[in-house]
């Protein structure tokens, strides 16, 4: 049984991993709630068969511990000491090749989770090209109204980003009609003029991170994989009951999944507008409300922020993200120690809660950088 208290095995191998997990009477997935880690639970329970589990999803600074008993216990994008095994760098692409010792993994998933993560990793984007996932031209979107895909994606920061009447308008001054299914044509325009809008006046990165929405797979649930990895990030920090129904391949929850992203989506993307910002020497902040802080970061890192450290924070919480590979989660814990506050985070992203006046937080994360 886990034992509480114990230091957890930092990483293991697929084979490894799934030696364990068929050695298990019972199992407990503990997910971060990203779309990569959500991806990889899922693609881990779906292979365990009949062996017993439970999965959840867990909000930075909630507690993941549970009453329930098991013989492993994964923790999935976070560090967790009573878990057996964490799976943080690669995660998704891990599960993928565990879940393949096991018998089952499911490519589209796979796929999607390292989409979500930013990075796709080229064996799961192997493996999806020989399950028959194929590439076609144009976005990334969950559906078939491409307003409705354009205006609600968080794989990028675009006019109309937030707006459903301005993708309209912009679907038809490329005269793409809303009515019937777009031709392979429109959309190679649409990509065109996404990765035109997305770039112009943007920091070189937004060249790069704009190519995840581009030249969609074809697979899954929803209409492309990177619109799955799109709806798996936002329901991973919105609905964490409907993201593990959704992990788990459970359609009935898709209606669900794809609320819960637009109003993710609009929230983000009405930040990311009315945030007050501010740039320091390699160091660019936004302020503002009550915003989903962890996706805000992320598409100002991505393609706004003119400085490789991005600041995204409200009355009492935090975001970071870096983009030249720093460690900024030691930055992050820095500062919240600093002002008595709060930390989680890996690598180049972490988030903060604090009680000090925003204005105080900023200036420990500035003296922390």
């Amino acid at each position: 049984m886990s034992a509480t208290g114990r230091e957890p095995t930092p990483a293991t191998s697929p084979g490894d991993l799934a030696g364990s997990l068929r050695e298990a009477a019972f199992v407990r997935l503990v997910s971060d709630a990203t779309g990569e880690a959500l991806a990889a639970t899922g693609l881990l329970a779906r292979a365990l068969g009949d062996t017993p589990f439970q999965a959840s999803v867990v909000r930075p600074f909630e507690d993941p511990d549970r009453t329930t008993e098991s013989d492993i216990t994964v923790a999935i994008g976070r560090t967790q000491p009573t878990a057996d095994v964490t799976l943080t760098d690669r995660a998704a692409a891990t599960a993928f090749e565990t879940a393949r010792e096991l018998g089952t993994a499911d490519a589209a998933l796979a796929l999607a989770g390292t989409i979500a993560a930013g990075d796709v990793d080229g064996t799961v984007a192997e493996a999806a090209e020989q399950a028959g996932l194929d590439r076609r031209p144009g976005v990334a979107v969950p559906g078939t109204d491409l307003a409705d895909g354009l205006a609600h994606s968080t794989l990028f920061v675009a006019p109309f980003s937030g707006d459903a009447d301005a993708a309209r308008a912009t679907l038809a001054e490329l005269d793409i009609s809303p009515d019937g299914p777009p031709s392979a044509d429109d959309h190679r325009r649409l990509a065109s003029l996404v990765a035109l809008t997305v770039t112009t006046d943007a920091p070189p990165r937004a060249a790069n991170a704009v190519q995840r929405a581009l030249r969609p797979t074809v697979g899954g649930p929803f209409e492309t994989v990177g619109g799955y990895a799109d709806v798996l990030d936002a329901v991973a920090r919105e609905q964490p009951g409907t993201a593990v129904a959704l992990a788990l391949g459970h359609e009935a929850v898709s209606e669900d999944a794809l609320a819960a992203w637009r109003s993710h989506a609009t929230r983000a993307h009405d930040a990311v507008s009315e945030a007050t910002t501010g740039r320091y020497d390699g160091l660019f902040v936004a302020r503002g409300d009550a915003m989903p802080t962890g996706t805000v970061a992320r598409l100002f890192a991505d393609f706004r922020a003119p400085e490789p450290v991005t600041l995204v924070v409200t009355d009492t919480e935090a975001a970071a993200r870096a983009t030249d590979g720093r460690d900024v989660a030691e930055t992050m814990h820095a500062a919240a120690e600093t002002v008595g506050g709060d930390a989680v985070g890996t690598g180049d992203r972490a988030r903060a809660r604090f009680d000090v006046s925003t204005a105080d937080f900023i200036e420990a994360f500035r003296e922390a950088v």
